[in-house]
């Protein structure tokens, strides 16, 4: 698909990102400790799942249109974070901008990661193919859940992540890939603080590959379709049938 293809296709999913999906395979559950949504996709959940995690101010519908467009036909979860900033949906709390509040942080990773597990659980979701898919405050809590929850994400892609928290201890993420999306005019994150995170990872082993985009914080249509070829990737490299690949 050429450049002009996929930004036609990336400004006509722009409302459904910001809308979501409520098509009949739409569930929205609060018996599992968080507001959330799952997609079964066009396989009724067999394959991969993104695991969808919106930025500041966002909600469980936030990424559902950017998940279609990354990976078509994939199951998807995803959860709104429960703490509040004014009023806006987080995954944790934050002392300032660019300043977490590392022990909440570490709190609500474990929470999360739990929220994972039973889901997966409830809906069938093999974790040996989760691909979290986070954006901003939703990419440090991915990045944040690859360091202290090891093995539970097969992969992860990071939309403009920063170091979630620095750790003497990496965890061992032999196996695991990481597409890690910075913008070289990110105002809300220093190139050097998305080089380090890039360090860090790789450090633990992981396969990352880290991508520069000509832009700021906002996503771009050069976003959706590189992590999007790096997804499929990915996945064909896996030993099963996934959406598409069949």
């Amino acid at each position: 698909m050429n450049r002009c293809a996929v930004w036609r296709r990336f400004i006509l999913n722009l409302t459904l990102m910001m809308i979501g999906d409520n098509g009949s395979d739409h569930v929205n559950d609060r018996d599992l400790g968080f507001i959330h949504q799952y997609l079964a996709g066009r396989n009724n959940g067999a394959g991969p799942t993104l695991l969808l995690l919106h930025g500041t101010g966002g909600d469980e519908n936030s990424l559902v249109g950017l998940g279609a467009l990354l990976a078509p036909g994939y199951a998807m979860l995803s959860p709104r974070g429960k703490v509040l900033e004014n009023g806006m949906p987080r995954f944790f709390r934050r002392i300032s901008e660019g300043v977490f509040d590392v022990e909440d942080l570490r709190f609500r990773t474990r929470e999360l990661a739990g929220f994972v597990r039973e889901a997966a659980s409830s809906y069938g979701i093999d974790t040996n193919t989760l691909i979290a898919v986070g954006y901003s405050n939703g990419a440090n809590i991915a990045a944040s859940l690859l360091l202290l929850e090891p093995g539970l994400l097969r992969a992860a892609v990071l939309f403009r992540a920063m170091v979630p928290f620095e750790s003497e201890r990496l965890p061992d993420l032999s196996g695991t890939s990481v597409y890690l999306g910075s913008g070289r005019s990110d105002a809300l994150v220093p190139p050097d603080n998305a080089a380090r995170l890039a360090e860090i990872l790789r450090g633990t082993g992981a396969d990352v590959e880290h991508h520069w985009m000509n832009g700021g914080h906002s996503l771009s249509a050069e976003d959706v379709s590189e992590a999007g070829a790096w997804i499929s990737q990915i996945v064909r490299s896996w030993t099963y049938n996934a959406p598409g690949n069949e």
